[in-house]
């Protein structure tokens, strides 16, 4: 068995900044601070380059190459660009949320909400999902939506969050929320379609916030 990569967490923004050589150190300092900024190297060398750059240079900009075959490409096909595309990032399963839908073509922001104290990514997969059905209706939009969470698909087809988190002080203003996008599903109809976004054939889904 090969051994594990060392990696090196550059935090632009959270408690401390800097170039942490451990996930754990990295956690340390994001945890419980809303809108933490960071992300992941292989070497030092490049996170330090890193910390004294713009974020917005290595967050959500990096080339993908498919490890997929050329005919496994070719009957996926390309993304329907006719769409918007939603994503969820959670600092820790619970942790801090936030979520947000983008222009799938320009990565042109649409909507974000967040961060919220404590949450889960499939809340905020879920959240995204129901946010962009009712951002598409209110439009009048003909365009699909993309996720990338198999979960947070068939929680909306259900109409429900099957959410195992529990209601809580630091997570009341977020199962509020929760609870108007199961009004807003049981109440209303929409022709939007809801389609998994092929992450192995195109790269992350463009709403991804780059923290990986």
């Amino acid at each position: 068995m090969s051994a594990k990569k060392k990696k090196y967490y550059t935090v632009w923004k959270g408690h401390h900044t800097g170039v942490f050589e451990s996930w754990n150190d990295c956690k340390a300092q994001i945890k419980d601070y809303p809108g933490a900024v960071y992300k992941s190297f292989p070497t030092f060398e490049a996170a330090k380059h890193a910390l004294n750059s713009n974020p917005k240079d290595f967050i959500g900009n990096k080339t993908f190459k498919s490890e997929l075959t050329p005919e496994q490409l070719k009957k996926i096909g390309k993304p329907n660009y006719n769409s918007i595309s939603v994503d969820a990032a959670s600092s820790g399963n619970p942790g801090i949320m936030e979520y947000r839908g983008v222009d799938t073509k320009t990565k042109k922001q649409l909507f974000i909400q967040g961060p919220f104290k404590q949450g889960t990514n499939n809340i905020g997969e879920f959240l995204a999902i129901v946010h962009g059905l009712a951002f598409l209706k209110k439009h009048n939009s003909d365009r699909i939506i993309y996720t990338d969470s198999k979960t947070a698909i068939s929680w909306v087809k259900k109409k429900t969050c099957n959410t195992k988190l529990e209601l809580n002080d630091s997570n009341k203003e977020l199962f509020e929320l929760v609870n108007r996008a199961i009004h807003w599903l049981k109440t209303n109809t929409y022709n939007t379609t809801i389609v998994k976004w092929e992450t192995k054939a195109w790269g992350e889904i463009p709403a991804d916030f780059g923290r990986k």
